[in-house]
């Protein structure tokens, strides 16, 4: 093979090796992720009237979206809580109507305003008792005389005519479906829970530094930055609220810089909302705070617990208790009876 033949097969040299360019320093941000409220959307209001479905009609509202934010805030709950626990403690039991029936009928009408109670009867065809029908899904037929259970879109239950007492809080659009009085304040629920799961997600996360760690002294090295760094980094979730310590020789007197960047503000608007919220809902249930064990938080306080007490029973309990007697006309026969709302207790004999 000549000498042409063999540089022809020769292979072509290969590239020079060059040294892989170093990572350069690069800013990072660190994020947690979005609080899931009970009720993210306005998806509770989204009817505008009830409509049919068929054989019944749908409530103007979400129910689901009603026992969801039962829960959603700790005032709204518990001021229906109250209530219900005034009316069972002043509520007198009857053959046909037990204190516990009584107490899951108030409850249903507090939260939905609706309340539903369905008339067992004997074989001899007289009432035997009465049985609590769940509001959240109780639907009314068209011909407003007959009463569905269903589980979403399809029919559990149908009630027989003349067997269903529906108690209901009149609503000034339709009058088919009662609507409860607190709606108005739904949304001051919505952001206390949204302020407080925000305030949770916040602690969970355990990124508490606030801060930015600023270094300009360029007698430290790369792999002190990269430490302080890892640092840093552990320092979220559980363990948090660790010391770092930052060993600087010759350094500079600003060459190491701690910059707060959390807002005192921000601290202070988390309670600012959870008190307007609140104030809100006690206004929706007409509630005196004194009688929600809340704390004053000025040196004159709400005033004394047993005028308010006094006030809040002549002027929204008895009204409550007038409510529920309607029974007695639809069944001709006195079953719901109280006795009067008092905080007084009676001396031991």
């Amino acid at each position: 093979m000549s000498k042409r033949n063999r540089d022809m097969h020769t292979a072509p040299p290969a590239p020079p090796i060059t040294a892989a360019p170093s990572t350069a320093p690069r800013a990072e941000a660190f994020t947690f992720g979005d609080p899931v409220p009970v009720m993210d959307r306005a998806e509770i209001l989204d009817y505008v009237e009830t409509w049919s479905a068929g054989n019944w009609f749908e409530p103007p509202v979400s129910w689901s979206g009603l026992a969801k934010t039962f829960r959603a805030g700790v005032h709204h709950g518990s001021a229906i809580y109250f209530k219900r626990n005034v009316l069972s403690a002043t509520f007198i039991p009857h053959r046909l109507l037990t204190r516990e029936v009584f107490d899951k009928w108030a409850l249903d009408f507090l939260t939905f305003g609706n309340g539903y109670l369905e008339l067992r009867k004997n074989r001899l065809g007289g009432p035997l008792a009465f049985e609590r029908a769940p509001a959240k899904y109780m639907r009314r037929a068209t011909d407003l005389q007959h009463f569905y259970q269903v589980n979403g879109w399809q029919v559990s239950h149908e009630f027989a005519a003349g067997t269903v007492h529906h108690l209901m809080e009149p609503d000034i659009n339709q009058e088919v479906y009662g609507l409860p009085e607190y709606l108005g304040a739904l949304h001051a629920a919505w952001l206390n829970e949204s302020a407080t799961l925000f305030r949770r997600r916040y602690y969970e996360n355990g990124s508490h530094a606030g801060f930015i760690l600023y270094m300009t002294d360029a007698a430290q090295s790369q792999t002190d930055v990269d430490n302080m760094r890892e640092a840093l980094k552990n320092s979220k979730g559980p363990g948090n609220f660790r010391n770092l310590f930052m060993y600087a020789p010759n350094g500079k007197k600003d060459g190491i810089q701690l910059i707060p960047v959390s807002e005192v503000t921000a601290k202070d608007e988390f309670f600012n909302i959870k008190n307007v919220t609140r104030d809100d809902l006690l206004a929706a249930h007409r509630i005196p705070p004194q009688l929600m064990g809340i704390v004053p938080s000025n040196t004159g306080g709400f005033g004394a617990a047993d005028t308010a007490a006094e006030v809040f029973g002549r002027n929204e309990i008895e009204p409550l208790q007038r409510r529920f007697s309607q029974l007695n006309d639809w069944i001709g026969e006195e079953v719901v009876r109280f006795n009067p709302y008092s905080i007084k207790t009676p001396r031991a004999a």
